[in-house]
């Protein structure tokens, strides 16, 4: 039985999700008074009443996208997204993760990372999962046990990556039909999307895809190989007909920063049904490691100015992992709000971070979460008082390589690149030249050389859909 349905009780449950799926205008307003009498924590609560004022305003950019969910997608899938991702992991499962966490001392994530393949059917330059040891899997009764665990302590929300995840397509699809109450949100290249597959997900409800493409049709060919982009591009023309949310995954790098932070791609996301958008700055980790490649810091400030355009305007919801910081008061890795299991099992604490000191072969969820760099991270967050400047790796390097030190972690790819004193030597210099410009971006909210970006117009390549 669901967390929601032991909570609510399942008549009750089943009508009002029955009512929002029929009438989605009255349908969310009448949701949102009936949560906001439920005695949630204070920092829930005040969530719900924004909500509550948002739907009020037909214009609103954030209504306008609640109405494309209902339009859009299956009902199958909208009854999940409001039970499993609003209900379960939000309204109840957060306050779970509280209590659990005063009562055991270590502290209950949000969601997990986890990765069942480090293979891949593609070899993109520059991958941050690049060097793993391609030829790692996770068993199916570990991840079976992972998302038994998890859901014990009150997380609903499972964030599933790799490698390539759907290479493991049957395991993943037993996952979400085992633990229908649970959401699955994949990462995936999109390459492996066909009607079938796009079928099975619409009736099982809780799967979301997060399709990768590196800008247009050439800097994504170029990054990804030929004829990637539009295979992404059918890939996303296959979940829409399906009625299946999905949204874009897209990293921004020296060489195409303008052209993902651009209003012509965010528009071509949304006209191919993109409901949500995930971005991440290139992190010099993986394979093919070039600090080159790093977006430098005005372009890095470019993208906080259009995620934030984006956000107050676009009928889309866009996230910034690094630039964000402030959302979610700084770095959420180390399991304060996630952490990542890699296809080894290897417990890191970010995705981005390629250093354990357990593996959740050997251990519980409870006692990963305990592990000594866990302990290291949390204790030390927030990194910086400036929430933009959220991260152990590339804001404050040498406080990876501190935990590093004090946790006795160990690398966990193939090739470590150097210590992690040397790695944060070599990012000492970006970190400065951002923390120069975060910091006036900070305190003055809109500082000289962070307007004068404004919204930057520049030729982009070719488009490359049919519309």
């Amino acid at each position: 039985m669901s967390l929601a349905v032991s909570i609510l009780g399942e008549a009750a449950l089943k009508q009002v999700v029955k009512y929002v799926n029929r009438n989605p205008e009255e349908g969310l307003q009448s949701l949102l008074h009936w949560a906001g009498k439920i005695p949630f924590h204070p920092e829930v609560r005040e969530k719900i009443e924004i909500g509550g004022r948002v739907f009020q305003d037909r214009d609103n950019n954030w209504y306008q996208l609640a109405m494309r969910i209902f339009k859009e997608v299956h009902p199958r899938v909208r009854e999940r997204l409001i039970v499993n991702m609003f209900i379960n992991a939000w309204f109840l499962g957060i306050p779970r993760q509280r209590e659990l966490t005063a009562k055991t001392g270590t502290n209950i994530p949000f969601t997990l990372l986890v990765d069942p393949t480090a293979r891949c059917n593609l070899r993109c330059t520059g991958c941050w999962a690049g060097d793993y040891n391609r030829e790692q899997e996770m068993d199916y009764a570990t991840l079976d046990r992972i998302c038994s665990e998890a859901k014990a302590l009150g997380i609903y929300f499972m964030v599933i990556s790799g490698g390539e995840p759907l290479m493991r397509r049957n395991d993943l699809l037993a996952l979400a039909a085992k633990y229908p109450d649970m959401a699955f949100h994949v990462y995936t290249n999109g390459t492996l999307i066909d009607d079938s597959l796009a079928e099975e997900v619409a009736k099982l409800g809780n799967i979301g895809f997060a399709i990768s493409l590196e800008g247009f049709r050439e800097s994504t060919d170029a990054r990804r190989g030929r004829g990637v982009f539009d295979r992404v591009m059918k890939a996303m023309d296959t979940l829409r007909r399906a009625g299946v949310m999905f949204g874009f995954s897209a990293t921004y790098t020296r060489r195409n920063a303008e052209e993902v932070g651009s209003e012509d791609f965010i528009e071509l996301m949304i006209a191919k049904g993109c409901t949500f958008g995930w971005y991440f700055t290139y992190i010099p980790i993986g394979s093919d490691v070039d600090l080159e490649l790093m977006a430098t810091p005005k372009q890095r400030a470019y993208m906080y100015r259009q995620v934030q355009y984006f956000r107050k305007s676009k009928p889309i919801a866009v996230f910034d992992f690094w630039n964000d910081g402030e959302l979610v008061q700084g770095c959420i890795a180390g399991g304060r709000r996630y952490l990542h299991i890699n296809a080894a099992g290897e417990v890191e604490p970010c995705a981005f971070v390629h250093y354990a000191t357990g593996n959740i072969k050997d251990m519980t969820l409870l006692e990963a979460l305990n592990s000594p760099l866990m302990r290291a991270y949390r204790k030390r967050q927030p990194f910086n008082h400036n929430m933009l400047r959220p991260c152990p790796i590339i804001d404050n390097p040498d406080m990876l390589a501190e935990m590093v030190a004090e946790s006795g972690a160990h690398p966990t790819q193939l090739a470590s690149g150097g210590d992690a004193a040397e790695f944060a030597a070599a990012l000492r210099e970006y970190s400065h030249a951002w923390g120069r410009l975060a910091d006036s971006l900070w305190e003055d909210g809109r500082p000289a050389e962070v307007e004068a970006l404004g919204h930057i117009e520049m030729p982009l390549p070719d488009r490359g859909e049919d519309r």
